[in-house]
């Protein structure tokens, strides 16, 4: 974001801006000193200072000709940034409270119930504002096909609402998780709920149970068009749909998660366990020491939560980790 337009997002404009950094820079400054500064004229510098003393981002000394201090950023910005937020989602919550209104009030189409999304950048867009819009309950079906495969990290909307204690639930692709696993260990670390089944392909996102998106086919390559739905049966179906998976999937932990860093040998040993073969007949097939045998089986079987070697196995197995 350009230097210009710094506090814009806090609902301040350019001349505030450029005030504001001016004063970090150099404190102390009288009015007609910030006038030479910056250029601006002298009734929009004291307009500006007016609106970033109310905002309590620069304070007025009691001196005569009056100096002007910026606030520090790390307090004055978080404050502000924290009203402002608070601001936003009162604003929200009357939307919200209106949208409600008026669908009790009118008598559903077709198209009010259903729209197509076409676009990469039409459908990345309105997915954003779904998550965005979520104020109590996020439901995922996380499998491909996916937009952009080279982002490791977790979706900075999805941590940004589990910080505010919105709760998420996400039901993943096995297969995917070979490319998420950062991903997802950063976003249950936040607090999100998350299972996994060996294939799914009903992608969805629902959000606050009131609208969501799914791809316009299940089984396509790559997603080209989508659809936005509001409240309806098919959108209550979709909803039945997810509980059904939720309750089929298999919970899955950060522990659990790092099965997709598994080594080969790791991989091998899960499979002699799960044929019954005992530690010895382990290690001389590993080709490793009794002890290396005993210390990589106890952290397999934590990871598992088994109690026996051959449940470590069977857990494995069940888990599609084999």
């Amino acid at each position: 974001m350009p230097d210009q337009h710094l506090l814009g997002p806090l609902g301040l404009g350019e001349n505030e801006s450029a005030l504001y950094l001016y004063l970090l820079s150099t404190p102390r400054c009288t009015a007609h000193q910030l006038v030479e500064a910056t250029g601006l004229t002298v009734s929009r510098v004291r307009r500006s200072l007016t609106r970033l003393t109310e905002a309590g981002l620069v304070t007025r000394l009691a001196v005569t000709p009056a100096r002007y201090v910026a606030a520090p950023p790390e307090t004055a910005v978080d404050s502000l940034a924290r009203k402002r937020q608070e601001e936003l989602e009162q604003v929200r919550a009357q939307i919200r409270e209106v949208a409600r209104k008026h669908q009790g009030a009118s008598v559903g189409t077709p198209d009010d119930l259903l729209e197509l999304i076409e676009g990469n950048a039409q459908i990345t867009h309105r997915v954003q504002q779904l998550q965005l819009g979520t104020q109590e309950e996020l439901l995922v079906v996380d499998c491909p096909p996916y937009f952009d495969m080279t982002a490791q990290h977790a979706n900075p909307i999805a941590l940004q609402l589990l910080r505010r204690g919105v709760s998420v639930r996400v039901i993943y692709h096995q297969p995917s998780l070979e490319f998420w696993v950062q991903a997802a260990t950063e976003c249950i670390a936040a607090g999100e709920q998350a299972r996994v089944l060996p294939s799914v392909h009903m992608k969805m996102a629902v959000a606050d149970r009131s609208a969501a998106m799914i791809p316009l086919n299940f089984g396509a390559s790559e997603t080209t068009a989508a659809l936005y739905l509001h409240p309806s049966p098919l959108l209550t179906t979709l909803i039945n749909c997810f509980e059904m998976l939720w309750e089929r999937a298999t919970p899955l932990v950060p522990s659990e998660v790092a099965q997709q860093e598994l080594t080969e040998q790791d991989r091998k040993l899960l499979q002699m366990l799960a044929s019954g073969m005992k530690d010895a007949a382990i290690t001389r097939a590993l080709g490793v020491t009794q002890r290396t045998t005993t210390r990589r089986i106890a952290h397999l079987m934590s990871v598992l939560g088994a109690q026996t070697r051959f449940q470590t196995g069977l857990q494995a197995s069940r888990r599609g980790w084999l």
